[in-house]
């Protein structure tokens, strides 16, 4: 990482096959602590039954400035997403619906971001599990990228593991930086689940890291990158 450099991340962080059980929040703060990421998206939060609420405790813990998408509601606690930057916002973020049918509600956070470096426009979301679904809410991602006259990027859980009207499909068309790591399952990751894609940006360098595989069932994304002086979208 240099000193002109943006470090960007993304992880889901909910395990599912029993690797964290009762979700060590403190070892998921440790983890997003190690890397200091500048921007950090962030999935799967769940405060239902919670004696704590990781959101605010998230926030609490990362500091700066962030913001919420809740996509289920209930009595006892929340579901959803956050995204969170050290720097802060050009104007209020707006969390969308990018919900697909009767389908598990779906949200996707559009900020401007005050960088040292330039505004920044991050689409931070965490789609579908079936292909149309996933389609149509690429097609969504790709316009609130391509609202921005500056840099963009999408970053996320996009669930694209399949070739056949892909994500990839629609994003790289516009966003033709992207992230290639495989992140799932986080013990023998084969799967490109966790994406960063981007326009009006260089990428510098893009790891996983294999400590997680104890917290969740997805490896985080880093990312470093830095902001490109030509147009956003070409």
């Amino acid at each position: 990482m240099t000193a002109r450099s943006i470090r960007l991340m993304t992880w889901n962080v909910h395990g599912t096959f029993t690797l964290n059980p009762g979700f060590d929040l403190p070892g998921v703060i440790a983890l997003i602590q190690k890397w200091s990421p500048d921007i950090i998206a962030i999935q799967e939060i769940d405060s239902r039954s919670r004696d704590e609420n990781p959101f605010d405790r998230l926030q609490s813990a990362l500091g700066g400035s962030s913001i919420g998408a809740l996509s289920i509601v209930t009595a006892d606690g929340d579901y959803g997403q956050m995204l969170i930057s050290r720097w802060p916002w050009a104007r209020t973020p707006i969390v969308n619906d990018i919900s697909f049918g009767e389908r598990e509600p779906r949200r996707a956070i559009s900020a401007d971001i005050l960088t040292p470096r330039g505004p920044l426009r991050v689409v931070a979301t965490h789609l579908g599990l079936s292909i149309r679904e996933r389609r149509q809410q690429a097609g969504s991602l790709l316009r609130l990228a391509e609202a921005a006259d500056h840099p963009a990027v999408v970053i996320g859980d996009l669930n694209d593991w399949f070739w056949i009207n892909s994500v990839r499909g629609v994003l790289a068309q516009r966003l033709r930086i992207r992230t290639r790591n495989r992140t799932f399952p986080s013990r023998f990751p084969l799967l490109k689940l966790d994406r960063i894609y981007g326009c009006g940006i260089r990428l510098l360098a893009s790891r996983v890291d294999p400590a997680a595989r104890v917290l969740s069932d997805h490896l985080p994304v880093i990312a470093d990158i830095r902001l490109d002086p030509q147009p956003a979208i070409v």
